[in-house]
């Protein structure tokens, strides 16, 4: 297979080069060259120019590891989108699911809505009113990954501590996410496919005394820090079988709601009392092999090659199991009352084709498949009538 490669070539490849991005690329190359593939990597820029390389590769799959573009988590979505536009088979979930889930506040209110555990939280906007919902607090950005914006300093106690920290958060993002502190163990559960793969747990006993028991960015990110040393992950967790089954149930109920696919990880803790808490739902977390998922799916007995081959069979299978354009248009209009004597074509998605019959434009031929119009009759209507 042809298989491309998408990073975030505007990290991996700045003056200071993202090191840990690159040995990830090296690393799922590796593995796809051994299977036989041809591999082109694609790096992601801010200017596009990468984007008539996908439409142009004639590739049978893309491998997608970019996680934003210049660091920056927004973007990811739309890099899915490309994808989608194209018609590209895919590695990860969809660009509905990750935008989804990097927006922490709305997919804690889906899984609040469906009965999931969700701790107390609010948001805050510039100019809002601060809700408090109990101490201690945790303050995050509403909608960033990486735990860029988490810190020790994260957690307080007060009203007033609670208003300065959030005060200083919105001086860079839009929008902060106010939840309780759920004070106890901290786990990791990793899905592959419809699978949940042997739960990993934070071990903080290590942790310095009088810092909060938390995974900050410096414990991510700043190899050897005192906090990186004091959260060691721990895989497979000692949970109790009762338990370990309501984790998973309640993780996989997660993953399903949000639309996830191919691979994620869902971040609880878990109280006092053994009750599990949802933190986040994470799709398409860090495949590095050395990062999380790729350590519980060791722990499964699944080596790193096997895995990278398994993400891609996901991928394959899911494009597959799509319905073409043609028969979701003619479901479609039977489901609003069209026969089949009456059904017409499909509207056309070649957005670059040049091929305008008689100087129509590419909206004005959508406009005539909308409105039921035969291919090459002119429309009765106006394309803003309604």
């Amino acid at each position: 297979m042809k298989i491309a490669i998408l990073f975030d070539g505007a990290s991996a490849l700045a003056r200071s080069p993202d090191l840990l991005i690159l040995g990830t690329v090296e690393a799922i190359e590796r593995a796809l060259l051994a299977e036989g593939n041809q591999v082109v990597r694609i790096p992601v820029f801010l200017d596009g120019r990468w984007i008539e390389r996908v439409r142009r590769g004639k590739f049978d799959l893309a491998f997608n590891v970019c996680e934003g573009i210049d660091g920056v988590a927004t973007y990811e979505p739309p890099v899915i989108g490309v994808l989608e536009l194209f018609g590209v088979p895919y590695t990860g979930s969809s660009s509905y699911t990750t935008s989804l889930c990097l927006r922490k506040h709305v997919v804690n209110g889906l899984l609040e809505r469906a009965g999931l555990p969700i701790p107390q939280w609010s948001t805050v906007r510039r100019g809002g009113a601060l809700t408090s919902v109990g101490f201690p607090s945790i303050c995050k950005p509403a909608a960033e990954d990486a735990s860029l914006g988490v810190e020790q300093r994260s957690v307080v106690r007060t009203m007033r501590a609670l208003t300065t920290r959030v005060d200083a958060m919105l001086e860079r993002w839009d929008e902060v996410l106010v939840q309780r502190y759920v004070d106890g163990r901290e786990i990791n559960v990793g899905i592959l496919g419809d699978t949940v793969l042997p739960i990993s747990e934070i071990d903080f006993g290590a942790m310095p005394r009088g810092k909060w028991r938390i995974v900050t960015y410096q414990s991510k990110w700043l190899v050897g820090s005192e906090e990186d040393v004091g959260s060691a992950p721990r895989c497979p967790a000692d949970l109790a079988p009762k338990l370990a089954a309501e984790v998973r149930r309640i993780a996989l109920a997660a993953w399903k709601l949000v639309g996830g696919h191919g691979y994620g990880r869902v971040d609880m803790r878990i109280d006092a009392a053994g009750k599990p808490w949802i933190l986040e739902v994470n799709a398409n977390p860090d495949i590095a092999p050395d990062a999380g998922l790729a350590r519980m799916a060791g722990v499964a007995g699944i080596e790193y090659p096997a895995l990278i081959r398994g993400l891609c069979e996901l991928g394959l299978d899911r494009n597959r199991e799509k319905v073409s354009v043609e028969e979701g248009w003619a479901l479609a209009q039977r489901l609003s009352g069209v026969t089949d004597d009456e059904l017409q074509p499909a509207p056309s998605l070649d957005l670059f084709s040049a091929d305008l019959e008689d100087g129509g434009t590419r909206s004005g031929r959508a406009a005539r498949y909308r409105r039921g119009a035969p291919s090459g009759e002119p429309s009765q209507q106006a394309v803003g009538d309604h």
